[in-house]
């Protein structure tokens, strides 16, 4: 949304762009001191917990999740009231859904009164965006649109959304991250990330397999991003080339830096990786709704722009699972920058450009 926003004041300095989040979450703050945005507001949302793979017996039998969806649907309409009241303040001239749950109330507010326009970055559309995809004018798209079930009349194919400080990453470049990093340049990089909230299954098999990997390659250093509150998970294991944090400011620095990453299928991070032209490997996780991150994996894998562990695998043996696919591309000059070109071939790298053209459009329709 930053990077939207940013490419709409670039456009002209006077459009005033209003951020609208869900109260009381961890996403509240997170666009503090934000000067991109004019104004900012919060109303309620609630979300529906569903899991991909789950039986419905086993959903009936879990009390705490539906008491929690229970308690969101009235969190929905208080949002909802909310988000009527906020939006006929502010007369927007366009709405951009990005498909959170907090897209649900502002929607519902804002249908058939305000353009508003969606976008999905993961192959399967979020259950936010399809509740209120009726009154949608456009549906950006992160993937073609024929992996879409919308109105192709309404679905525009726009890439998945990446900060600006993402670019494609060359030899020289990478070489002045490294040395950011006081790293050498002819030393290798390994970076693993599970994502904010880390992967407790990566991260265990890395606990496993990163010993050897440091004790074979003397010039590989490896860069693990646990996730929140697991920068412990080595335990005592230390090493002066393994460096093992929680969360990372600046992150594109030390992907930028990477020879090999190693990551969960979420489309956000892959494009952001495939911008750079990274060689990646990715564990999708098969729990999330929809199995989304199951379907971004295997079209990427049928291009030959990632490589994919299954995660039972990666439970049931993580020194072939993820240990071997590491040690190919490691030892594989070619082969890592076949898939880092065929990666960032799939990734639309000005993706907030054209979503801003099209916000734009969405605008000037309704000024017809």
């Amino acid at each position: 949304m930053l990077a939207v926003a940013q490419k709409l004041k670039a456009h002209d300095p006077k459009i005033e762009v209003i951020y609208i989040g869900d109260r009381g979450t961890k996403f509240a703050s997170m666009t503090k001191g934000q000067r991109v945005f004019d104004k900012q507001y919060q109303v309620f949302a609630g979300k529906f917990r569903r899991y991909h793979g789950e039986s419905w017996l086993k959903r009936l039998l879990d009390i705490n999740t539906n008491l929690l969806n229970i308690r969101d649907v009235f969190l929905v309409l208080f949002g909802t009231i909310e988000s009527w009241f906020l939006l006929r303040k502010i007369k927007p001239d366009v709405i951009l859904l990005k498909g959170g749950f907090v897209g649900v109330p502002v929607g519902l507010a804002a249908r058939n009164k305000f353009p508003i326009v969606t976008h999905d970055s993961d192959a399967i559309p979020g259950l936010a965006n399809r509740l209120v995809s009726r009154w949608a004018v456009y549906h950006a798209t992160g993937l073609p649109v024929e992996h879409y079930k919308y109105p192709k009349a309404k679905a525009r194919f726009t890439g998945v959304l990446v900060g600006s400080q993402y670019q494609h990453v060359n030899s020289s470049l990478q070489a002045g991250y490294k040395q950011a990093l006081q790293i050498p340049g002819d030393d290798m990089v390994l970076l693993i990330t599970g994502g904010s909230l880390g992967s407790q299954i990566i991260n265990e098999a890395m606990v496993a397999i990163a010993p050897h990997l440091l004790k074979d390659y003397p010039k590989l250093w490896i860069i693990h991003v646990a996730g929140k509150g697991q920068a412990g998970c080595y335990g005592g294991f230390t090493h002066e080339r393994l460096r093992v944090d929680e969360l990372l400011a600046d992150f594109y620095r030390f992907t930028g830096a990477a020879d090999v990453i190693v990551t969960r299928a979420g489309a956000n991070t892959l494009a952001e990786f495939g911008v750079q032209a990274k060689a990646s490997i990715v564990v999708p996780n098969p729990m999330l709704t929809g199995g989304h991150q199951l379907v971004n994996a295997e079209r990427l894998s049928k291009e030959g722009a990632v490589m994919v562990v299954d995660e039972s695998d990666l439970k049931a043996n993580p020194y072939q699972a993820l240990q071997a696919p590491i040690e190919e591309l490691l030892n594989d000059t070619k082969k890592r920058h076949q898939l880092a070109e065929a990666l960032h071939a799939m990734t639309v790298a000005d993706a907030s450009q054209v979503l801003a053209e099209l916000l734009l459009d969405a605008a000037g329709r309704a000024g017809e």
